[in-house]
């Protein structure tokens, strides 16, 4: 036999990281993405600007000076999972007002990602945005982004009937809704607490970090958690992620 006919045993050896990729991800027909801090990246001034304006809400309705409304932030978010889940467990009777002043924010700095676009689109089944904010906010800055179309739906906070994510309703609520089986869906998320039950439910796993490694103060309670029981993959560049996705699900 020619051995210069023969490949290398290179490229005979199967590419482990794609076997992994290409085992995780066959099969499935639902890809579910959180919104800030994922399908954006988190040194965007968009997260920043809704942080300002949970801050001057919170200062405006209890007359509270910035210190003591920053406090009132941290615990809203830390026990309730959002600060409207605890202002309205505090009998606060107008989601929407909230909402609609949170979300009023300069997006214009937020740069389109065509890459992100088309690797999004390649990908095979349902896609959905999952976000404790607005539905309003998220077709916002999708259009920015450039990903107008590229949803079949946003399930927000109110789709969810005001219960946020990590709370296991909240999932339950979006699996009934649109009739999708956990165990064929995939789901990318900036903050890991919010993995754990996706990952107790079969689906798969992808923590969006940011790109210096630095998490988000938003996450600070997340550094407890063992990683292993919430999270299939971690990535700093969606984009590029999903395109080593997409060529596993191709067998390149």
């Amino acid at each position: 036999m020619n051995k210069a006919l023969l490949p290398p045993l290179s490229a005979l050896a199967p590419d482990p990281a794609k076997a992994l990729l290409r085992a995780k991800f066959n099969g499935v027909a639902a890809w579910v993405f959180d919104l800030d801090n994922t399908l954006y990246p988190s040194d965007s001034d968009l997260w920043p600007q809704i942080d300002e304006r949970i801050t001057l809400f919170l200062m405006n309705r209890f007359g509270l000076d910035g210190l003591s409304a920053r406090a009132l932030h941290r615990y809203y978010y830390q026990r309730y999972g959002t600060t409207l889940r605890g202002l309205i467990d505090e009998d606060f009777a107008n989601p929407a007002e909230f909402l609609g002043f949170v979300h009023d924010i300069d997006r214009s700095t937020l740069a389109p990602n065509p890459t992100l676009a088309l690797e999004i689109a390649a990908l095979p089944g349902r896609k959905f945005i999952f976000t404790n904010g607005s539905r309003d906010h998220a077709l916002r800055t999708a259009a920015q982004l450039g990903l107008d179309g590229a949803f079949e739906d946003v399930f927000d906070i109110v789709a969810g009937n005001m219960v946020p994510k990590p709370a296991a309703a909240a999932y339950r609520a979006f699996f009934d809704r649109y009739g999708v089986d956990p165990k064929g869906a995939a789901m990318f998320e900036d903050i890991a607490h919010n993995l754990l039950v996706p990952r107790a439910l079969g689906m798969t796993t992808t923590l969006v970090v940011a790109r210096d490694d630095q998490a988000d103060r938003r996450q600070a309670h997340d550094r407890v958690i063992d990683d292993a029981l919430s999270i299939d993959f971690t990535t700093s560049d969606l984009a590029g992620f999903l395109a080593e996705v997409n060529a596993a699900l191709r067998g390149r």
